[in-house]
């Protein structure tokens, strides 16, 4: 039993480790995030900018019209090098984001409808030789496979605080699913809390999957 529970221990230690740095974009190695709406996804993606726009500037790629430079300084984005660049339209937006990595080195893209899976594959590329930080954030479904090196994918979201719609909100957790290269090729859920401060605290390392091809 002894040596079941102290497996279990370094199982988890080991996803908690390897999830504060699933939220340390790479460079050149595409990170997507995929979830419903409401789920915190945005503000994960402001967080995975905050540490690059300390000496550098960023984008935001806005396709909804809804980015706010306000929730981004919250995230701890440096709003002097914080650019947010608008796109709703498909047929322009694989350009506009290939000439966004041609001077930028960090970028948060949400992913318009109707974008093809050529234009998407091609920018990855050009993420990976530019050796920029590129975060995809798709507005509906999932991005096909081998597009991103890390697949962060929202289950579930937890609010705390409040009690039958009394009390003050202290913190949102959400748990998510960690697939593809970046991952080690296995499953991983994590669960983070989210206290409204300019960081991400990793909680707990919820599971692991069987491990099987990376994806991504």
């Amino acid at each position: 039993m002894a040596a079941v529970l102290a497996d279990r221990w370094d199982l988890s230690t080991r996803i908690r480790e390897s999830g504060v740095s699933l939220f340390e974009v790479q460079p050149g190695r595409p990170v997507e995030l995929t979830g419903p709406v409401g789920f915190g996804l945005t503000r994960l993606g402001y967080r995975m900018l905050a540490e690059p726009s300390q000496g550098a500037p960023v984008v935001v790629l806005d396709v909804r019209g809804w980015a706010s430079p306000l929730a981004a300084h919250e995230a701890g984005v440096d709003l002097d090098r914080l650019v947010v660049v608008r796109c709703p339209d498909p047929s322009l937006w694989p350009r506009v984001v290939a000439s966004v990595l041609e001077g930028v080195k960090a970028i948060y893209a949400e992913v318009p409808v109707g974008v093809n899976d050529h234009d998407l594959r091609r920018l990855a590329a050009l993420a990976r030789a530019r050796q920029a930080r590129l975060v995809l954030r798709p507005v509906r479904g999932m991005l096909p496979a081998g597009i991103g090196h890390l697949r962060l994918k929202a289950k579930e979201i937890r609010w705390e605080g409040a009690v039958q719609g009394h009390g003050r909100l202290e913190s949102r957790r959400l748990v998510l699913e960690a697939t593809g290269k970046g991952a080690q090729g296995i499953t991983r859920l994590i669960e983070v809390e989210d206290d409204g401060a300019d960081r991400v605290r990793v909680v707990s390392g919820l599971a692991a999957g069987p491990a099987g091809r990376a994806v991504g």
